[in-house]
């Protein structure tokens, strides 16, 4: 008996939740499935749409409160709509930031730089690699890291070669890392530069999957780093000046959020590039990992004011710091694969 009572509520219950969903939204939901090519069991569709509608829902939400001007920031749907908040923080965020001793013995860089100008954007001096897509893979430390060698090697070659990701998952993981379920910055700039080098994406493509083996070959080895430094924690004007003196910048955030989740127009890792004013607001750009249907083309124009913008509001570097790259003039050499 008690087995007959499990089993009919258990069906009472796909059969609820099946007359739950919204059927004015089938032809949206197909649209949306055929845009990203889901497929799904006969089994699973049911749950996948449901949350699908809810995710639908809050951002139905926020952009009609963004009309009203409660919000700075449209929301959209994109790759991410199947997925509850849980499975996307587990499936695309890094590891948890890291302690504050563990950045206590970097150097800290010295913010005595000029006053910066209104506007910059490293993009338009051909310092940055197109928008990457880490795939189902929690791997966004390895693509802060390797966007911000990615501009020292620019700046010094005037050569743009994108760099291997899997190449630091494969092989970071005595400094820390941890491929798809995490990692930071700062130990794949160790394993750079105490390894010597690291290939290009060309070489060592990458595969979004763990490896046992790191396949890396000195040989093709195309770029190296000496070491990195920590900016001064909160300090948006001494971010401003490093990015301009050094280059694009190695940033994390907290993307567990929903509303970074849908961002349409420091568990994650991210690389700035540059800053500007918008209407009276300003804005951080911020290079993701997550393809170019997330946020716009990939970038994110986060706000620098509390309560108008979701910089803050994610603690860019009050949460885990940011940290540049200062590449070895003698190291960094680049060589046809």
């Amino acid at each position: 008996m008690e087995r007959r009572v499990v089993v009919l509520i258990v069906c009472a219950v796909g059969v609820s939740s099946l007359h739950a969903l919204d059927h004015t939204l089938d032809s949206v939901w197909k649209d949306w499935k055929s845009l990203h090519g889901k497929e799904y069991t006969q089994g699973s569709e049911g749950q996948r749409r449901m949350i699908w509608e809810e995710n639908h829902r809050f951002i139905q939400r926020h952009n009609m409160e963004e009309a009203q001007g409660k919000h700075s920031y449209r929301l959209g749907m994109n790759q991410f709509g199947d997925l509850m908040d849980a499975e996307y923080q587990e499936m695309m965020l890094c590891s948890e930031d890291t302690s504050q001793e563990e950045f206590s013995s970097l150097p800290v860089w010295n913010c005595s730089v000029p006053k910066a100008p209104a506007r910059w954007d490293w993009r338009q001096k051909g310092y940055v690699t197109p928008v990457k897509n880490q795939g189902k893979c929690g791997s966004c430390w390895a693509f802060s890291a390797t966007g911000a060698l990615e501009g020292q090697m620019f700046k010094k070659t005037r050569q743009l070669v994108p760099l291997s990701e899997q190449n630091l998952m494969d092989c970071s993981r005595d400094y820390g890392n941890n491929g798809c379920h995490g990692g930071f910055p700062t130990r794949a700039f160790d394993y750079i530069a105490v390894n010597g080098g690291i290939e290009s994406e060309k070489t060592y493509p990458y595969t979004a999957k763990d490896s046992s083996r790191c396949k890396y070959s000195k040989r093709r080895s195309v770029a190296s780093c000496k070491g990195y430094q920590e900016l001064p924690r909160g300090n948006e004007r001494c971010l401003k000046n490093a990015l301009i003196a050094v280059g694009p910048i190695a940033v994390s955030v907290n993307a567990s959020l929903t509303t970074f989740k849908f961002y349409k127009s420091a568990n994650h890792a991210m690389l700035a590039v540059g800053y500007g004013t918008n209407c009276g607001a300003k804005f951080w750009i911020v290079k993701n990992s997550w393809g170019t249907c997330w946020g716009d083309e990939g970038l994110y124009p986060g706000g620098q004011r509390q309560r108008q913008s979701m910089w803050n509001w994610y603690s860019l570097y009050l949460s885990s710091g940011v940290r540049f790259l200062r590449t070895s003039k003698k190291l960094l050499q680049y060589q046809n694969p």
